[in-house]
């Protein structure tokens, strides 16, 4: 590639996705981002770094191979996205959760060995003991080492430095100077020091590939709700199934009752109802007729229709929706793990000292030998075990706390998120409500809710549904009905005791969920209510009282929306599509506020993507479930009050970890430095700042009160 040829801006207008598993810090978001764009015909970089992924503008004159070799070029491998540009392959995630296995089997065996050689065995069982270690460590280092190993030599090998070289440098020198005393049969041998190290470092990053995971997950699920192919009706008027990936705009297709739809487009025959709960979240179906616009995922209630396909494949609703989950994960990604920033730290940090240990006491003429005891007391005494304990066994506990209440933490760092909060979007149907159309039977008599049963336990609709489920748990028995017939978007129907009976639209709409029942000349409006959760102004209240403000952000119509906003006292804005959320909270980013959303329908997915931290309940989509920080269950909303109030206690008690473990090492390392310290009395102190750390961290097991 010509790096001097200029591409006209018009022509870079092409997005290629890439995943680059071998981003690990902020340097290489920084490296691509600002490198990338200096090869010629690539007009921008820009990193999903939760995702482990670089989506590249660039002209059409540019192809994968050209790209691949632009991001080699600046030291890193990529593969391009597959087909589905929402897939991920979890060869990465599965090489982590192996290496991590090994180590910490190789870690706690070792350990078994130390501690009978620091418990004072000698001879020939302490030499004996000592091989076994190696035996076991080296091996364990070699394989559970290999993401850091291969990561630093592709940078060194590239002229550039990252977390890992630092890293593999003292996991290296620790073994060959481990080796080295087990040879020469010396009296210690500190395989467990390098393989503890991989251990927390390992454990971070399955962490993270746990998480990225868990998106993956979200936004494949999204995708499954689309359908899988459709009727494409021919010139001939013949029809024939075809693939969703195969389907083309301008293709006419057939979608019969309770098919769900596999492309987006426009009706251009038939009346029916629409299903779009997965898409708006409400329950209420939409009235579809010609010209109506309709989109994949949704499913046809009624009569079948003909559609003119208008976007196909990733151009629908459905596919932008998953990429606007997928692009906002990446307001995340200066959330970096704590285990990696821990490490940064801690490598070059440990090492130095270590080293300048060695050296001091060589010049102050204590012998090479007195000199490396000296040295790796102060590599074992500042492992970072307390460090690397003071977050994750405060968020295990609290987390364990928040699941007794009724809530589920699916990462960690959530409730870091959680803590800074400070302004709170709810949606209405499902979250704020039960999302459970009721209906008002106060106005029908005992045959009157018999003859209702009949009809409405033989329909699909969610109302009818709805009516049935209240009907059955007071105890009604369903009265026998014949001649059945349902009309799309119209009712129910049937003969009962040689009276027309039915189920259908109110001749006057009106602003309210009802339907209208028929018996005979007689007929009797059902109004339907969705009611809120019992303790939802409690749980506003709460929040209100922590300084967060709550408002609503729903796709539902106005009136419903101004409803419940007015029983609860707070703004509302209805009639939200996705894009109108996820721009809200951008909004509210952009001003400088750290948003929680807690939402239910697959409308809320980017939503609940894109904000500083997000809460579902147990009832949401697939993809919102995913997409959320954490889950709610049952019928209370009190548990979203009491994340936000724990989180901060969470992140209180990090921060006294921190300031523990930090205390330990101001007085651990001078010791060791000026050689007070013996590498037991090391591995003993070592221990007991672990311990110190965990017994405050479980002081948040009664926190969520």
């Amino acid at each position: 590639m010509n790096a001097q040829r200029a591409i006209p801006e018009a022509e870079s207008d092409i997005t290629t996705r890439f995943t680059v598993p071998g981003m690990r810090c902020a340097g290489c978001i920084g490296k691509i981002e600002r490198e990338l764009p200096k090869v010629a015909g690539i007009a921008s970089a820009r990193v999903n770094f939760s995702a482990k992924r670089v989506a590249i503008t660039h002209s059409e004159s540019l192809d994968e191979t050209d790209l691949t070799q632009a991001l080699h070029a600046i030291g890193f491998e990529a593969q391009p996205v597959a087909d589905n540009p929402l897939a991920e392959d979890s060869a990465d995630r599965k090489l982590l959760m192996r290496a991590l296995g090994v180590s910490g089997f190789g870690m706690m065996n070792i350990m078994l060995l130390s501690v009978s050689v620091w418990s004072g065995a000698e001879g020939a069982t302490r030499e004996l003991f000592h091989w076994l270690s190696a035996m076991i460590g080296i091996p364990v280092i070699a394989y559970a080492g290999r993401p850091f190993f291969a990561s630093a030599w592709m940078a060194l090998k590239h002229r550039r430095t990252n977390m890992d070289v630092p890293i593999s440098i003292g996991v290296i020198l620790a073994t060959a100077l481990s080796l080295y005393e087990t040879i020469e049969g010396g009296g210690h041998a500190y395989f467990e020091s390098a393989v503890m190290l991989l251990f927390f470092l390992l454990a971070g990053r399955a962490l993270d590939a746990a998480m990225r995971t868990r998106t993956r997950a979200g936004i494949g699920a999204l995708l499954g709700r689309m359908g899988k192919s459709a009727s494409v009706i021919g010139p001939d008027g013949t029809t024939r199934r075809v693939a969703a990936d195969a389907l083309e705009p301008g293709m006419l297709v057939l979608v019969a009752a309770g098919e769900a739809l596999a492309a987006d487009g426009e009706v251009v025959e038939g009346t029916s109802q629409i299903d779009n709960a997965m898409l708006t979240g409400e329950s209420a179906p939409e009235a579809a007729g010609v010209g109506s616009l309709v989109h994949a995922g949704a499913i046809n209630l009624g009569a079948a229709l003909r559609i003119r396909l208008t976007r196909t494949a990733e151009d629908t609703a459905i596919a932008e929706i998953a990429r606007l989950m997928d692009e906002a994960g990446q307001s995340r990604s200066h959330y970096v793990r704590i285990a990696d920033r821990a490490s940064r730290i801690y490598a070059p940090v440990v090492h130095t000292l270590a080293a300048l240990a060695f050296v001091g006491w060589m010049i102050a003429g204590a012998g090479w030998h007195q000199s490396l005891v000296i040295a790796i007391a102060v590599l074992i005494i500042t492992c970072p075990c307390a460090m690397g304990l003071a977050v994750p066994t405060a968020q295990v506990v609290a987390a364990g706390a928040l699941l007794k209440r009724g809530l589920l933490v699916k990462d960690g760092s959530a409730l870091e998120r959680l803590a800074e909060v400070d302004i709170a979007l709810f949606d209405k149907t499902g979250t704020l409500t039960l999302g459970e159309p009721r209906p008002d039977l106060g106005g029908l008599d005992a045959e009157a809710k018999r003859v209702a049963l009949g009809l409405a336990q033989a329909s699909r609709h969610p109302l009818s549904q709805g009516l049935a489920a209240a009907l059955r748990a007071e105890g009604v028995k369903a009265a026998p009905i014949e001649s059945l017939s349902e009309a799309s978007g119209q009712g129910i129907a049937g003969m009962w005791n040689g009276q027309a009976v039915a189920l259908t639209r109110p001749e006057h709409d009106n602003a309210q969920l009802a339907t209208q029942l028929m018996i005979g000349e007689e007929v009797h409006l059902l109004t339907f209510h969705d009611p809120l959760r019992g303790d939802a102004a409690e749980a506003l209240g709460v929040l209100r009282a922590s300084g967060i403000e709550a408002s609503i952000i729903s796709g539902d119509r106005q009136a419903p929306v101004s409803a419940v906003a007015g029983i609860l006292g707070i703004a509302a804005t209805a009639a939200a599509s996705p894009q109108d959320k996820l721009s809200t909270l951008e909004a509210l980013r952009a001003a400088g506020h750290r948003p929680l959303m807690v939402g239910d329908g697959l409308n809320d997915g980017p939503a609940l993507a894109a904000a500083h931290a997000s809460i579902a309940p147990g009832t949401a989509s697939d993809a919102s479930q995913q997409a959320a920080d954490a889950v709610f269950i049952g019928a209370q909303l009190m548990p979203v009050a009491l994340a936000v109030k724990v989180a901060r206690q969470t992140m209180a008690i990090v921060r006294q970890n921190f300031v523990l473990a930090i205390g330990y090492n101001a007085l651990a390392v001078p010791l060791a430095l000026f050689g007070y310290v013996t590498p037991l009395i090391a591995a003993i102190a070592m221990s007991m700042s672990s311990l110190i750390v965990v017994a405050n961290s479980l002081r948040l097991a009664g926190s969520a009160k």
